[in-house]
């Protein structure tokens, strides 16, 4: 009785629900991030980690193909990790910048926003066509998801890309971000990776906005704002271009 009584509340509240099982998770993150990394590790890498098992494990224990989304009690899960929030905190995340500081960064960060998107779409168009795969859309969304997981599933819907090719896509980008995630603290020093112009640089190459925004908040949080700002440019640029410049160009050098 009671278990069913909590199952209808936990369902009839979903995003709350959400909310705090989100919580949870971040906050048994931040606790293996300082205990066991010693703060090596942030605790965001940690979180996308645990989500990724979490949605397997929904997955196995459903038969669905939602993750958590498909429990009835967990069904907030989809609504808090859809679009709309998901840009909102995006966006968000550029609100402490000084325009100063932007302007200074000039034609670096420029360079930097080409480079970022070229550089990683046309390596994983390579990885892609010593793998086997020939046909353009197929390449063309690999190679976007390699610049992030947003751009490839964009780019994969936009030009009619089979569900596989737009998983691997999904993959490439949600890797790369963990990646840029426990790298960015380690390389930080050697890399010179200390004010806002460097952080706005570095976001534009490496285009990943979670990435950047967790992997600066692990080195100064002081320089997120600026990371985050060319990143989530980059990825706005990166849906823009892939499925219409960058596909006609794959196209017809396939």
């Amino acid at each position: 009785m009671i278990a069913d009584i909590l199952t209808a509340t936990l369902t009839a509240q979903g995003l709350l629900t959400a909310f705090a099982l989100i919580g949870l998770v971040m906050l048994l993150s931040e606790f293996i991030s300082a205990r066991l990394t010693r703060g090596r590790i942030h605790g965001s890498a940690i979180a996308v980690l645990a989500g990724l098992v979490l949605a397997w494990v929904g997955g196995v224990f459903t038969g669905g193909s939602k993750g958590l989304a498909d429990i009835p009690a967990l069904a907030g899960v989809g609504l808090m990790g859809g679009a709309m929030l998901r840009d909102f905190a995006i966006v968000a995340t550029a609100y402490e910048v000084d325009v100063a500081r932007l302007r200074a960064a000039g034609g670096a960060a420029v360079t930097a926003l080409l480079l970022g998107l070229v550089v990683p779409f046309l390596a994983a168009i390579m990885v892609a066509r010593a793998s086997g795969y020939t046909d353009p859309v197929a390449l063309t969304t690999i190679g976007a998801g390699a610049i992030t997981y947003i751009v490839g599933p964009v780019t994969g819907s936009a030009l009619g890309a089979t569900p596989d090719i737009m998983a691997i896509s999904i993959a490439i980008g949600v890797l790369k971000s963990i990646l840029v995630m426990v790298a960015t603290p380690l390389l930080a020093r050697p890399i010179r990776l200390s004010d806002s112009r460097s952080a706005m640089v570095f976001g534009g190459m490496m285009a990943t906005t979670s990435g950047v925004s967790a992997g600066l908040a692990a080195t100064d949080r002081a320089l997120v704002p600026y990371g985050a700002l060319t990143a989530t440019f980059s990825t706005g640029l990166g849906c823009l271009l892939a499925p219409s410049l960058f596909f006609l160009v794959v196209r017809a050098f396939a």
